[in-house]
């Protein structure tokens, strides 16, 4: 593995790990090969490199100028599509902790006046270390919803995507927003929501600057109003008016607790879904995080619409809201991907432990059967990559796909006579992780990141969050 972070062109072979591709047939390679060009994947196949080269498998061109192959020897090793997180708030990293034993509501009543003190350099710490600690999970690439903007912060958006570019994974930014303030009976306090003609000319503002819809993007934008409970209907179709013609996707939280039922009840007289369909926020280019207190009509129209959902396993566990119906959701056809939601509701996050949650939630509420561990790992991968509308490009293991891959070690003690693999990662505690790629360029190595300096991270982090605490 040595040297293995020093180049970005030429040839680079994962050879001789369990390759388990994710590909519309779901195949695996018991003993395999991943063969790497530039950003892209250009062979995938059964047995070791030499032998598929030597019987012809592999009738790829190296580019001129381009270094000599380097071989990773990957035995030992299980080699998956990088995770992808559908739904993540990386300003909480500088909040963890807090509020431990708290309700959603009580919860964000407690944290909102402690994060109308953000700013760009708390912003950017909290961000880089939560990329960086996905990364060392496994996480290739996330989404991020910021929708809070306290109104001295500065840049809070591209303190993100700055952090984003350090650390080197691929990054869908989401322009979060909250115009419906306490005073007007939403539940943010007023130093955090902002009018909506400046929320619209923001988020414009963003997609034009950072949003690269191109094959090889790192970044894209999205539009996200917070919650029904926090915004007004004005902004929501007034979002999506805008993200539709800028062509970019729209997320919001939808369904995650009785207490929203309940406000959309009285305010609208409408379910969650019901409400949401009226505005303007279904179709194939929207997801919702959460979607816990989805009833079957709900169900259908999600389905019927090509919306998606954001399964958010531990934060929903850590507050109590409950447990999503991935079977049912599955079942009747609606995308569902993982997210590890803000790090002030799951301090782990950790993309895996989110597929084993998931599966452990729906078998624990549903059954033995109520989920598979090629399920849970799936939503992690390719259901994630839907998700966001990426799948053309990410989410699998196979020719022309970028190569965003994650290498596990699963020789040792914890995973050494584990049968199945794909048991072992996602049952299993997590194993290291030999080696992180994001577009054929490595991130983590040895279970350590090479982009940035992790104690650097730790540092950074500890002083934003005193400042912010201090505030």
């Amino acid at each position: 593995m040595s040297g293995a972070g020093t180049q970005d062109a030429g040839r680079l072979v994962l050879d001789g790990c369990i390759v388990v591709t994710m590909d519309a047939a779901r195949t695996e390679h018991t003993v395999g090969h991943v063969v790497i060009e530039g950003t892209r994947i250009v062979s995938v196949g059964e047995g070791t490199y030499a032998t598929s080269r030597d019987a012809g498998g592999l009738a790829t061109t190296r580019h001129p100028g381009s270094a000599e192959v380097r071989v990773v020897d990957a035995r030992g090793c299980v080699a998956t599509p990088g995770l992808v997180n559908t739904h993540h708030h990386l300003y909480q990293w500088a909040t963890r902790g807090i509020a431990c034993d708290s309700t959603l509501f009580e919860w964000l009543t407690t944290l909102y006046p402690v994060w109308s003190g953000l700013d760009e350099d708390i912003v950017r710490a909290a961000a880089t270390a939560g990329l960086g600690w996905l990364a060392r999970t496994g996480c290739t690439t996330s989404m991020d919803h910021h929708y809070v903007f306290p109104h001295r912060g500065g840049d809070l958006l591209g303190a993100e995507i700055a952090a984003a570019g350090e650390v080197g994974t691929r990054f869908l930014a989401t322009r979060g927003s909250m115009d419906l303030g306490q005073s007007r009976g939403g539940l943010p306090p007023d130093d955090v929501v902002e009018s909506l003609e400046l929320i619209l000319a923001a988020t414009s503002a963003a997609i034009d600057r950072h949003h690269d819809p191109s094959p090889e993007s790192l970044l894209r934008i999205g539009v996200a109003p917070c919650s029904p409970f926090s915004v007004t209907g004005d902004l929501l179709r007034e979002s999506a008016l805008l993200a539709r013609e800028s062509g970019v996707r729209l997320h919001t939280h939808l369904a995650e607790t009785t207490d929203e039922a309940e406000f959309c009840r009285v305010h609208f007289d409408k379910t969650p879904v019901e409400y949401m369909e009226s505005v303007g926020w279904v179709g194939d280019d929207v997801w919702f995080a959460h979607g816990i207190h989805f009833d079957e009509a709900g169900i259908d129209t999600l389905a019927g619409t090509g919306s998606a959902v954001a399964h958010c396993p531990s934060s929903n566990a850590r507050l109590g809201a409950g447990v999503a119906r991935t079977r049912a959701l599955r079942d009747a056809g609606v995308m569902v991907g993982l997210g590890v939601d803000g790090p002030a509701s799951n301090e782990s996050s950790s993309m895996l432990e989110e597929a084993r949650h998931a599966l452990l939630f729906a078998r624990a509420t549903g059954g033995p059967t109520a989920l598979g561990v090629r399920d849970a790992l799936e939503m992690a991968t390719i259901g994630g990559a839907k998700v966001l509308g990426w799948d053309d490009q990410i989410g699998s293991i196979e020719p022309g796909k970028l190569a965003d891959i994650a290498l596990w070690r699963v020789d040792g003690l914890a995973h050494g006579d584990i049968v199945d693999s794909v048991a072992g990662l996602v049952l299993g505690d997590r194993p290291p992780l030999q080696l992180l790629l994001v577009g054929g360029r490595p991130v983590v190595e040895r279970d350590r990141l090479v982009t940035v300096d992790e104690e650097r991270l730790s540092l950074d982090l500890k002083a934003a969050s005193t400042v912010l605490l201090s505030r």
